[in-house]
């Protein structure tokens, strides 16, 4: 038997190991293998979900470690997906550990295990890469002693891919430091020939050597269909009442952490066992979700993106989506979760008109201009000392989200450093490509056409996907709704239509009280620091809604979305308000929420620049309707025309001092002194009502009570 018989025959043993005894590996599964281990090449593997990748660097880690090898380092961008990688590996006799933000009390165990060579795989997230005591302590030994580099949803280091984490792009540095010959493996499903071009130029892994295996993406289980309904009563509604009807225990994916509880809560209404799954969720109750989806203890986990990449449970039989996501290529990544272990599974769209809006607001996070990208640098260049992120955010005027994204682009690009007790400049020049960020920007806008037109298409729909990541092989696949003809049944009874709809719309938002000022409110001119006193804090507050919620969602952007001209309040809206108010004031109880506070004595409106006549309507129904008296606005005394996206920092600069109290509205906090109801059409950042809570209280107010018609997000 020659050598490479043998290394097939023990590969062939190690798969039997990790997936049972009826599995075989398919020839360019032992491609891979064959590469990495005998040839010790680097890989770039682009294969649709179910292939088994995840088979490939195990068994390749197997053989290698059997030959002496370091241990193996698998980059894995979720905590899910390295829960299944940990529990595979394990099945196969491989010992794997993780460090990960969730198991912080386990790192040092698990560093020593790896100097005592007992550790054959260990997962890490690409943002450990640059922890510092990770990067500069940890990271060194690996790479002298690490047998092989994996690094899966490699689509990830592309800021062309549908979910780009500027953190993996360290790996180039990572790479680069690894011994000649040492084989890297990067793999994903859900890459175009664009993105997969960038990422093995990102991962070295672009040169003549590199083997490129890129399969047709068909998935001959997932039965694909779109079902158009009017509203979101009428998605929920036919999701209840379907729900049954669909095979097995699944997904309902959602576009927002609203949703996905909202739906959720409903479905729980109903009498379905389903359990809600986002970025929000404590990881105990991630854990705990994962599992009973796995052990088919639910019906379906309601979950946003954040349960996606890797979470494998091979008999998932449906995923249905409550809202298209913005791109084709993370539908087909979503989607990609069923079908991997049975013959037929359900994949269901139920597109919203809100959709589009939701899809605008992330776009709206978009890498920064060029001017505000130079005074990060120039704050950072000035700084006698490394800056925190928190630090440098009054400094620079963007949001922390944004912030924080800009400063790992930077720093992945070598023009930032980050270190112990924040940022550093590394003083080596930055070029901002503009052409290349405004080709992104198109690139993703097409994505969202792409989708719209996916849910309108009559052409085959897996045919359609598989164009959108330039699978050459893409055909007809004879299964989905166009191909057959076959329609879903669209009936709802219209009782459980209502039923969704009261739902929906039963609750209220909660607006939270700011507590705090901002740090470094003194670098934007602004004597501001520290806790806000308590006698001057607005209490917590209610809105009807968020803009992007399911119930009164579509009611509220109608009325305050962009360029929506001015107008009263609408009558089943001020209804609504008023049972928010009537709700929230029966909880006056020992406890409630007005414990301590009392009842209003009268409204004060907050002058709005380009919805005033709604804000005064609003308060004049709440006024008659309550028969609670309007004691006046807020004057607005200086108004430096800012309505952009800003940080916490600069919203409070842009309104502190901007308002004032006339002489009316103060005679008659002092005639008729009390807790105010202060009323406003829609919060974002908080920063308004918590100056304008402020001004009330030094004049007098003993409390505020914030009510709005929505928050922003």
């Amino acid at each position: 038997m020659t050598d490479r018989a043998a290394m097939r025959a023990e590969a062939e043993r190690v798969l039997r190991a990790l997936a049972g005894e009826g599995a075989r590996l398919r020839e360019d599964q032992w491609q891979a293998i064959e590469a990495l281990v005998a040839e010790r090449r680097r890989c770039l593997v682009v294969q649709r979900t179910g292939w088994g990748k995840s088979a490939v660097y195990f068994v390749a880690t197997s053989l290698l470690r059997a030959q002496g090898a370091g241990p193996t380092v698998i980059v894995s961008p979720l905590l899910a997906l390295m829960r299944n990688q940990v529990a595979a590996a394990d099945r196969a006799g491989i010992h794997a550990r993780t460090i990960n933000s969730a198991n912080l009390h386990e790192w040092e165990g698990v560093q020593a295990e790896i100097a005592a060579g007992a550790v054959d795989v260990l997962l890490i997230s690409p943002e450990r890469l640059n922890n510092p005591s990770f990067r500069d302590e940890v990271l060194p030994r690996l790479a002298a002693t690490v047998g092989l580099l994996v690094v899966d949803e490699a689509h990830s280091v592309s800021d062309w891919g549908h979910d780009f984490r500027p953190d993996y792009r360290r790996l180039r540095d990572l790479i680069g430091s690894l011994e000649p010959g040492l084989p890297v493996l990067a793999t994903t499903a859900t890459a175009n020939a664009r993105v997969t071009q960038d990422v093995a130029e990102q991962l070295g892994t672009g040169a003549e050597s590199a083997l490129v295996l890129r399969g047709p993406l068909d998935r001959e289980s997932l039965y694909l269909s779109v079902l158009s309904l009017p509203d979101a009563a009428s998605r929920l509604g036919w999701l209840a009442e379907h729900l049954p009807q669909l095979p097995g225990s699944g997904i309902i994916y959602t576009l927002t952490v609203a949703a996905a509880a909202e739906t959720a809560d409903f479905l729980r209404s109903r009498g379905h066992e389903v359990a809600s799954y986002t970025g929000r969720t404590e990881d105990e109750d991630r854990q705990r979700g994962e599992q009973d989806l796995l052990d088919n203890k639910i019906k379906a986990l309601v979950a946003t993106s954040a349960l996606g990449m890797g979470f494998d449970k091979p008999d998932l039989g449906f995923v249905v989506h409550l809202g298209a996501p913005s791109s084709p290529i993370a539908y087909y990544q979503q989607v990609g979760r069923a079908g991997r272990g049975v013959e037929r599974a359900e994949v269901v769209l139920l597109p919203g008109v809100e959709d589009k809006e939701i899809w605008r607001y992330f776009t709206s996070l978009a890498f920064p201009p060029q001017a505000t990208v130079e005074r990060v640098l120039e704050a950072l260049a000035g700084a006698a000392k490394p800056l925190s992120t928190m630090a440098l955010e009054p400094l620079v005027n963007l949001k922390r989200s944004r912030l924080e994204l800009l400063l790992k682009v930077l720093d992945a690009d070598g023009a930032v450093k980050r270190v112990q007790g924040g940022w550093i400049s590394t003083g080596q020049p930055w070029f901002y490509d503009a052409e290349r960020y405004t080709r992104i920007t198109a690139a993703r806008e097409a994505e969202q056409r792409a989708m719209l037109e996916y849910a309108t298409t009559r052409e085959c729909r897996m045919e359609f996907l598989r164009r959108q990541l330039d699978d050459p092989e893409a055909a007809p696949c004879g299964r989905c709704d166009n191909c057959t003809g076959e329609r879903r049944d669209a009936t709802v009874n219209a009782s459980v239509v209502d039923a969704a709809g009261n739902h929906a719309k039963r609750a209220w938002v909660t607006i939270e009280a700011r507590r705090q000022w901002p740090s470094g409110m003194s670098a934007v001119g602004v004597d501001l620091k520290g806790k806000i006193p308590a006698g001057e804090q607005a209490a917590e507050g209610r809105a009807l809604a968020r803009l992007t919620d399911l119930g009164w969602g579509a009611a509220l952007r109608d009325l305050l979305g962009p360029g929506v001209p001015d107008q009263p309040v609408r009558p089943q809206l001020l209804g609504a308000m008023v049972n928010v108010l009537k709700e929230w004031a029966a909880n006056d109880a020992p406890g409630g929420p007005w414990s301590g506070v009392g009842r209003p004595v009268g409204i004060v409106t907050i002058p709005s620049r380009s919805r005033p006549h709604l804000v005064a309507s609003l308060a004049e129904g709440i006024s008659e309707i309550g028969r609670l008296p309007i004691a006046g606005s807020l004057d607005r005394v200086r108004d430096d025309g800012h309505t952009g996206p800003s940080n916490s920092a600069w919203r409070l600069r842009s309104v502190y001092e901007a308002f004032d109290l006339g002489p009316q509205l103060r005679q008659r906090l002092a005639d008729c002194p009390g807790p105010v109801l202060l009323v406003d059409d829609l919060v974002d950042s908080g920063w308004t009502i918590t100056v304008a809570a402020r001004l009330l209280h030094q004049a007098g107010a003993p409390a505020v009570l914030p009510l709005a018609l929505a928050v922003a997000a």
